[in-house]
């Protein structure tokens, strides 16, 4: 939804009165108890979106305590240097982070970016909206945080907030809510500029008014906030129950060569794992070890079958130790061939 021309705002419909009061209250709460992220220091649209790109999915000390965004960033620093990059070492640089269709959408922004605007950032919230990978939140965060445009940008912590502040008692999950959600939020962002209105919204979320727990007695907005039991808010579908599956693996070596399989899912198209098989296909009587991991909905028992003899199938190859440290690989697949050359003496480090 696009921002109301300027002198046109509409404030009254808004279940909350003295928006003003509001705005100031967050601002100056924002400006003593805001968090210093590098990317609330800079007006670069494209370290912008790396950090919104990372954070969809991510949860914040994982992009900083971990060097993700760091690392990113010095290894492709601008969109062209991104757009040139070969496949194989963005997803590389993305390892660790998950959900990969991120970082071939966030290639394919930098490569239209260089391609249809010179290798200028766009700035205006439709031609960012345009990028791959880039919804309505991610513009209106990017628009909103590298250029300080008037527009909303609802994440989840916003939209609990918003839906606190206002009692809102309709599902923040579904189409109907979350336009209503996002007509507030705009009416609510300052004509001034997104930029502080927006992190202090999120910021509230984030450490004040959190999913599972509140600190009302820490809240500048607590005398405007309508909700007279905010843990009951936001409404949702209930979560689904993670499915339990199996998976099969041959953990193969011929030599110091290493048999690995290249995905071809959706999901983790292009990184290397550990081949699958199906039990029946697999000469050991038992594995040798076992692993979990979590990956959307499902919870996965990795078995771990050492095997000696293996044929290199469909989508298959042999890489050597030194090969392998390159290669794009799914965290849980990694951890389990480091532990493995840790427990043969040759321990190595992936790049």
């Amino acid at each position: 939804m696009s921002q109301p021309p300027k002198g046109q705002k509409v404030v009254e419909s808004l279940p909350i009165k003295d928006v003003e009061g509001l705005r100031a209250a967050m601002a100056a709460w924002f400006s003593r108890a805001g968090r210093e992220y590098p990317w609330r220091a800079t007006e670069d649209g494209y370290e912008v979106l790396v950090s919104e790109i990372m954070l969809q999915q991510t949860q914040v000390s994982t992009v900083l305590g971990r060097g993700y965004y760091h690392r990113w960033l010095e290894r492709f620093p601008d969109v062209h240097s991104l757009a040139a990059a070969d496949e194989e070492s963005v997803l590389r640089a993305w390892e660790g982070l998950g959900y990969y269709s991120r970082a071939r959408n966030l290639q394919k922004a930098a490569r239209l970016i260089v391609e249809e605007h010179g290798g200028d950032f766009p700035r205006s919230l439709a031609q960012i909206e345009a990028l791959p990978g880039v919804g309505r939140y991610t513009a209106g965060a990017v628009a909103s945080f590298a250029f300080n445009a008037p527009v909303a940008a609802v994440d989840a912590n916003i939209a609990r907030v918003l839906a606190r502040w206002f009692d809102f008692r309709e599902r923040v999950d579904t189409v109907p809510a979350q336009r209503k959600l996002l007509a507030w939020a705009n009416r609510l962002v300052p004509e001034s500029g997104g930029r502080i209105w927006n992190s202090a919204v999120m910021e509230l979320g984030q450490h004040v008014c959190r999913p599972r727990s509140v600190a009302c007695d820490q809240c500048p907005a607590a005398s405007w906030c309508k909700a007279p039991e905010p843990l009951l808010l936001p409404l949702k579908k209930p979560r689904t129950a993670q499915i339990p599956v199996e998976e099969h693996v041959l953990l193969a070596f011929r030599g110091n060569r290493l048999l690995l399989q290249q995905e071809v899912g959706r999901r983790r198209k292009g990184l290397w794992k550990l081949p699958s098989r199906a039990v029946a296909e697999i000469p050991t009587a038992s594995p040798v070890t076992q692993a979990q991991y979590t990956i959307t909905r499902y919870r996965v028992t990795m078995f771990i079958h050492e095997l000696k003899d293996a044929i290199a199938g469909e989508n298959e190859r042999w890489f050597s130790t030194e090969e392998i440290t390159k290669l794009p690989m799914p965290s849980p697949y990694r951890r389990v061939v480091s532990a493995y050359l840790a427990r043969q003496g040759k321990a190595i480090e992936f790049r």
